[in-house]
This record gives C-alpha cells, sequence and structure tokens, in this order.
C-alpha cells in the first residue's frame, strides 16, 4: 500500500474527518532525509571542530576547577542574571563583541559551584560536551546566562535539558586570531578586521554546540509514581536526559533535522529509556508527556508544547493523542520481543535510524512492528 494511502487510511480508522486528517498528514510528514543516505553510515561520528577547544577546556577543569575554567571561556558567565543586563554597553562589549571584561565587573554567581560537571560525552553523533549541575538554581541560572541574554526569565520546572546551538566561542576565535596573526607577522588592526569578516561565514571555526543538564526528576515526574527511590530516579532521569538530548543531536547530524514535533519526542525518549533502563516502557513515555491518563491530557503537559504552528484543532490534536499512545505501545511490543539484539552493540542506534524512517501513522498501524523490523536490517559499520 502506497505511503500516503496508508497513513490516510490509519487517520480515518481512528475517527479523523477530511480536515483532521489533511492537518495530520501535515504535521507528521516524515522530514528526515532518505534512507539511502544512511545505509552504510560509520558509527560514531567523526567529531565537529569544536570539540577540540572542549577537550582542553575539561583538561584544564581538572586542575583549576570547572566553573573557573567554564567561566574564563564562556563570557556570559562573567555577569550576573540581571533584568537590562543584555542591553548595556558592557554586556553587548563583551558577548556580541568579543571585547574585554571591565575591572570589577560581578560574575554569574552559582550557589553548588562544586557540584559543576564538564564531561565530553562520546555519544553516537561524535563526542557532545555537557555542563551537568545537581542543583536546580545554578541549572536555572546557567541556562539563563548562556541562551537568554543573562535576563531573568521564567524557566518551566519540567525542563531539565538544554541544548546550545550555534554558540559564538570567543575564545576559539581569540584562539584563531593568534594563530593568524603568527603567520601574518607584520599586521594591523584594520588587516584582522578584514580576515574577520572572512571567517564569520566560516562558522564551524567559531560556533559550538553543547548540553546543559540537571538531575532534576525528568518531566517533573515523581519517583513515587515509577515506583523508584528519590535517588533512583534522579540518576535515571540524568540518562535519560543525556540520551535525549543525543538523540536529538545525531538527527541534527545525520538528518539534517531536529524539530519540536511528537515523532521527534517519541524518538528521543525513546532512546532516553531504554538507555537509562535497557528496556522500555510506554507508560512511562505516556506520563513524561502528560498522557498517563489517556484519553485525558495534563493541562501543563509536555505534550501541549508540540502542538504544532499552526496548532493543529482540537479534534486533529484528540486524535494525535491517539496515535502517539498506539505508537508508544507498538515500541514496547517491538521492543519486548527483540529487546535482545536491539541492546547488542550498535542495536539502539539501527532502531534509532529505522523509526527516523516512519511516521506516527505507519507506527501505530496494525503492521507498525513489521515495518520496524524491515528497517533494523540496517547496515552500519
Amino acid at each position: 500500500m502506497n505511503k500516503k494511502v496508508l497513513r490516510r487510511k490509519v487517520l480515518q480508522d481512528f475517527g479523523a474527518t477530511a480536515s483532521e486528517t489533511y492537518e495530520l498528514l501535515q504535521y507528521n510528514e516524515n522530514v528526515f532525509l532518505s534512507l539511502g543516505t544512511v545505509n552504510h553510515l560509520s558509527i560514531p561520528l567523526p567529531d565537529e571542530p569544536f570539540v577540540a577547544a572542549w577537550e582542553k577546556y575539561a583538561l584544564e577543569a581538572k586542575s583549576q576547577g570547572v566553573y573557573a575554567t567554564l567561566r574564563e571561556n564562556l563570557v556570559q558567565l562573567q555577569f550576573p542574571i540581571q533584568e537590562g543586563i543584555s542591553t548595556t554597553e558592557g554586556y553587548k562589549a563583551v558577548v556580541n563583541a568579543g571585547g574585554e571584561l571591565t575591572q570589577g565587573e560581578v560574575g554569574l554567581c552559582l550557589e553548588k559551584p562544586e557540584l559543576l560537571e564538564l564531561i565530553i560525552h562520546p555519544s553516537s553523533a561524535g563526542k557532545i560536551p555537557l555542563i551537568i549541575t545537581r542543583h536546580r538554581n545554578d541549572f536555572v541560572s546557567l541556562v539563563r546566562a548562556l541562551t537568554m541574554k543573562n535576563e531573568p526569565k521564567p524557566i518551566p520546572d519540567s525542563m531539565g535539558a538544554q541544548m546550545i546551538s550555534g554558540y559564538n566561542n570567543w575564545g576559539r576565535i581569540k584562539d584563531y586570531r593568534r594563530m593568524w596573526g603568527s603567520k601574518e607577522g607584520k599586521w594591523s588592526e584594520g588587516d584582522w578586521q578584514q580576515e574577520f569578516q572572512r571567517l564569520i561565514p566560516q562558522k564551524e571555526l567559531y560556533q559550538d554546540r553543547f548540553i546543559i543538564l540537571s538531575n532534576g526528576f525528568y518531566s517533573a515526574v515523581q519517583a513515587s509514581e515509577l515506583r523508584l527511590s528519590p535517588e533512583e530516579w534522579r540518576e535515571a532521569s540524568l540518562v535519560i536526559r543525556r540520551e535525549h538530548e543525543c538523540t536529538h543531536y545525531f538527527t541534527r547530524r545525520v538528518f539534517s533535522s531536529m524539530r519540536n514535533n511528537l515523532l521527534d519526542e517519541l524518538i528521543a525518549d525513546y532512546m532516553g529509556i531504554t538507555g537509562a533502563m535497557g528496556t522500555y516502557r510506554a507508560s512511562w513515555f505516556l506520563r513524561f508527556i502528560g498522557l498517563e491518563e489517556f484519553p485525558l491530557h495534563k493541562a501543563g503537559g509536555r505534550i501541549n508544547l508540540y502542538r504544532g504552528t499552526p496548532p493543529l484543532s482540537d479534534g486533529a490534536f484528540e486524535i494525535l493523542k491517539i496515535l502517539v499512545k498506539a505508537s508508544a505501545e507498538t515500541l514496547e511490543s517491538f521492543h519486548m520481543r527483540f529487546q535482545e539484539k536491539i541492546n547488542r552493540p550498535g542495536g539502539r542506534v539501527k532502531m534509532l535510524l529505522a523509526l527516523a524512517q516512519l511516521t506516527l501513522e505507519e507506527l501505530a498501524f496494525c503492521d507498525g512492528e513489521l515495518s520496524l523490523k524491515k528497517l533494523m536490517r540496517l547496515s552500519i559499520k
């Protein structure tokens, strides 16, 4: 059966009207690249250029401490969280233009800097720097500093991880300037400005990607809801977040896509749950997104963040909830049947690649497990 015909049939079987079917066909369109481009991937992928600088930071952190190292290299940490600070001349000169810090400037104050960790994590998509804090207020401060221009904007309680992409690393720019200057011999400020303009389009030479993680309860779900101790759940939450964000990193590098979409979240949470627990539990995923009382959904549940732009109509959203639940149940059944194979080296990456070729309609379909089984035959070196 043609893919689009099948998808339409599944939606109609689940009760979607013609207009709701149209909405969901658009929302659930798989934007990942074709399977042919990933059929012979070599895993892990090669490291991106920024990794070398962060490996140096991790080495420095062993002798001078994590926070001191990060503060020296991430200029936003040299400023406090303060309303309006991003509009000040001193802030703009340092953060936007790479200028020198004004003497006496108060930096970012963390409550428990000793709990900060800097790890270069070997993910399937290549190494990725992780900044880990086990103190909630410090996580909030770091996210505000590095993604909100040090402004005290609100951060939802359910948020416990943040991937930073396209971070302009002035330390790498200054290193580039030193190397360029040593080759040039005599040069003027005007010469550097010309070279800087040539550097700007080469973003791989100065832009970084890294992840901030906390060990707070994942999706604000309490340990008692999962019959775990608080300590067990905090450690599992950290792994789920790490694997979830690394999955987004993988799809960004391999498929050139990283969206606020429920298929992406289903895949990322699958990788997170299996990475932390060794198995997959659909009930956990449904609880994480706010569907534990299906067909009802939590008013503040994560599922509300993935309604699309423009948002799905109420009717289409109800069908989407049915699709998501059925897809999660397909995943659980498939994982239980093939858990030994999936848990072999490379198995979880094969599963990720297989899931990336499907839509929610195909996963929710009665033959969803068969589709996954066929796609798991990917050849990965």
